[in-house]
């Protein structure tokens, strides 16, 4: 356990933002090597002490969420790029992605919990992104059949005042699906191709010592919301 298992302490400096940046201007394996100890530093270590300390406060949102401070194969992403099937040849990425996932989330698509660390684009998500379409499926199926539960987990003034859905039309179906209630008090929700929320998060709130605890109660506000998901696609919350 890191020094800062009560969540008061400062993870994150500007240092993480100032690597970003010059990364994105220097993106090629002879700069990484040359600044592989600095990313160590800078950004591995402390996103791993963060991840260790921030774990330890998951049960007050489900004890089914894991931070995994594994170096490897842990909450904390890759920082190499996949580029096989990409036009974009260039290696690294430019950001910092630290994912909670369902204990389930390796057998099933589930719920998770993402932190992601960006220059200006410093923002926070729960929920599934794009998921399989049965899993789709089964999501609008529970907000149709149950719009009482799905307005209190995700249009009550305690999620809506932290987190959003999403407001890009393309994140949507065209109509509300056949099968489902036109009617429904919510029928953009049924229009969902995934099911997630957001909220942004800037540059001083990450680097500020309040940060963990912060993003802490900001989870927490979208219990519902996860509960609601988790319930939908069969996973224990």
């Amino acid at each position: 356990m890191s020094k800062g298992a009560d969540l008061g302490h400062r993870y994150f400096t500007k240092g993480v933002f100032d690597f970003l940046r010059e990364l994105e201007a220097n993106n090629n394996k002879m700069w990484w090597e040359d600044n592989k100890d600095r990313y160590i530093n800078t950004i591995q270590q402390p996103a791993l002490d963060f991840i260790e300390d921030f774990g330890d406060k998951l049960n007050g949102i489900s004890p089914h969420f894991v931070a995994d401070s594994r170096v490897n194969g842990g909450s904390l992403m890759r920082p190499y790029r996949d580029i096989r099937f990409s036009k974009d040849k260039t290696p690294y990425k430019t950001n910092v992605g630290i994912h909670f996932r369902h204990v389930r989330g390796k057998d099933v698509h589930a719920p998770g919990l993402y932190v992601h660390l960006e220059p200006a684009q410093n923002f926070a998500g729960i929920g599934l992104w794009s998921p399989e379409a049965k899993v789709a499926r089964a999501i609008r199926q529970a907000i149709n059949d149950d719009p009482a539960g799905w307005r209190s987990a995700a249009h009550t003034k305690t999620f809506t005042d932290a987190w959003s859905l999403s407001d890009h039309e393309e994140d949507y179906l065209k109509r509300v699906p056949k099968e489902l209630d036109p009617d429904h008090p919510y029928p953009d929700d049924l229009r969902l191709k995934s099911f997630t929320a957001g909220t942004r998060l800037n540059q001083t709130m990450v680097t500020s010592a309040d940060f963990a605890g912060d993003l802490l109660a900001m989870f927490r506000r979208a219990r519902a919301y996860a509960g609601f998901l988790c319930d939908a696609v069969g996973v224990p919350f």
